[in-house]
């Protein structure tokens, strides 16, 4: 017998030994049986579909099945039986369900191999860019089924295309596997998520069910099934749990720490036998909501902001080569670090005229600082920060440096502790760790041990579908998770005061920044 876990793929090739008149179990009786010898102890059902083609799928192949299997979390699910002799595509789909961004992935469920991948607009920004715009129109008539129908439609028509794409039919997918915040999943099921913003913040479920794709309207094979990854409660959702399933958080035997920057920054600390986590506002000036030329990372955008010592300015560069048309998160945090090397803002961060030169302008009486001159630019314009944009972003810095540093002292620990930090995101793939200490964002660390792990809740949702038997393993990583309610932490605004300056008050912890 082959324990579940240790299966290498959803798809399972049996023989079985034809019936005889001293063998005349019924044919699905006989199947299951021979799946079960690779399942361990949990029962295997098959849905009357499946039953209804199977007498005649077995004498076709000789008694040979292809099985297509997914798992629910007390028992396994025959999807399909497929013809050996005549090979065809079983394939899975990963995704990644963004407040602003969905990101989806094809997947051969035989092979493991990854055969198409795509990123587009949620669709449900139209409505409002923020959750809690979201939530109140959950709560006009008809208000939920607008935004579930908008998700839907997208998936369905991006599922299409991908396939396509890949020389397959959309019908060929079997197992949807989608993590996504806690708001997120209740707005795709179609659930009440007034209570989840109403103290004391509760969601309508932690833990969705497995569920056929057919009951959310999701146009795949019939018999396909979706996994939803859990979440911890109102404001640590399934994108966090796939992020350190992915990352491998929770089976470490030395503490490490996993922080995914968006709206909010979310931050896991943990190993193999505890893990802790906690959220708090830290990414809106990353995100392009604040400053006028933020943006998130696409062609054109100012990715990269270094000290050209030979001129003795700022330079910059693009997503693409292209002329500067903004500023994504990981450019601004490169802006603020060179600003503060080159002496152009103090350690309040503060413009210091002085230091600034031509670059420095006031505009209705506010100080900005030109990035990029007009005739650089796509827009035939200056490219500036204000002063009130780093102002935002040293709020923004300061309560990402005071969430990592509460969460390790509140488990006894100095971040200088952590052999291995985790950054998930585009925050992760984009930020240069080095800027990020420069300003008092991340903790001083050598920087080989910030570790991107890139859309760590895509590649969670990836991961589940080549690692069958990962249903328990992804429960136990919810049920471990002790969450850490900052909102009540007594000490974090003291902490939070110390951390608004660059890089921080105490110098000591920041000894490779030069002042």
């Amino acid at each position: 017998m082959t324990d579940a876990a240790s299966l290498k793929h959803w798809i399972v090739d049996i023989d079985l030994q034809p019936p005889t008149l001293r063998n005349n179990t019924a044919d699905s009786e006989r199947l299951l049986e021979a799946i079960g010898e690779h399942l361990g102890k949990r029962p295997i059902r098959a849905e009357l579909a499946v039953i209804r083609g199977l007498p005649a799928r077995l004498r076709q192949t000789g008694y040979r099945a292809r099985c297509v299997l997914f798992e629910d979390r007390d028992r396994w699910l025959l999807l399909d039986v497929l013809d050996p002799l005549h090979p065809t595509a079983a394939l899975g789909l990963a995704v990644d369900l963004g407040t602003t961004r969905i990101s989806l992935r094809l997947v051969d469920l035989q092979a493991g191999d990854i055969l198409a991948e795509q990123t587009i607009d949620n669709p449900q920004v139209a409505v409002g860019p923020d959750i809690l715009t979201r939530i109140h129109h959950a709560d006009r008539p008809g208000g939920a089924r607008d935004l579930q129908a908008r998700i839907i439609q997208a998936l369905n028509r991006e599922i299409k295309a991908l396939t396509a794409t890949a020389g397959y039919r959309s019908t060929d997918v079997y197992a949807v596997s989608l993590a996504a915040n806690t708001a997120m999943t209740h707005l795709l099921l179609g659930l009440d998520c007034r209570w989840m913003i109403r103290e004391p913040y509760i969601p309508a479920v932690n833990r969705p069910p497995v569920m056929g794709t057919a009951e959310l309207g999701i146009e795949v094979h019939p018999a396909a099934r979706i996994f939803v990854f859990p979440n911890v409660g109102s404001y640590f959702g399934g994108d966090l749990i796939a992020g350190v399933f992915f990352s491998g958080l929770h089976r470490r035997e030395e503490t490490a720490i996993l922080v995914d920057v968006g709206t909010n920054a979310e931050v896991v600390l943990g190993n193999r036998d505890w893990l802790m986590a906690c959220a708090g506002a830290a990414g809106p000036a990353l995100e392009g909501g604040v400053t006028r030329f933020g943006m998130a990372a696409a062609e054109g955008v100012i990715d990269r902001v270094r000290w050209d010592e030979t001129g003795g300015d700022i330079a910059w560069h693009t997503i693409g080569e292209q002329p500067p048309r903004g500023i994504c998160g990981s450019g601004l945090i490169d802006l603020a670090a060179v600003l503060f090397r080159a002496g152009m803002i103090d350690i309040r961060g503060k413009l210091v005229p002085s230091r600034c030169g031509g670059r420095l302008k006031n505009i209705e009486d506010i100080a900005h600082v030109v990035v990029a001159w007009a005739h650089e630019t796509a827009t035939g314009e200056d490219l500036m920060i204000s002063q009130a944009d780093i102002d935002s972003l040293i709020r923004s810095k300061a309560a990402m440096y005071t969430i990592l540093e509460t969460i390790t002292l509140t488990m006894g620990m100095s971040l200088a502790e952590l052999p291995a930090f985790f950054v998930a995101g585009t925050f992760g793939v984009f930020i240069d760790p080095v800027s990020a200490v420069t300003i008092g964002m991340l903790p001083d660390l050598p920087p080989k041990r910030f570790i991107p792990l890139g859309n760590s809740s895509l590649e969670g949702a990836t991961r589940l579908l080549s690692a069958p038997g990962s249903l328990a393993e992804i429960d136990r990583i919810r049920d471990g998770i002790t969450y850490l309610e900052l909102n009540v932490n007594q000490d974090f605004m003291n902490r939070f005061s110390a951390a608004k300056f660059l890089p921080h008050t105490n110098r000591g912890l920041f000894p490779s920044v030069d002042f």
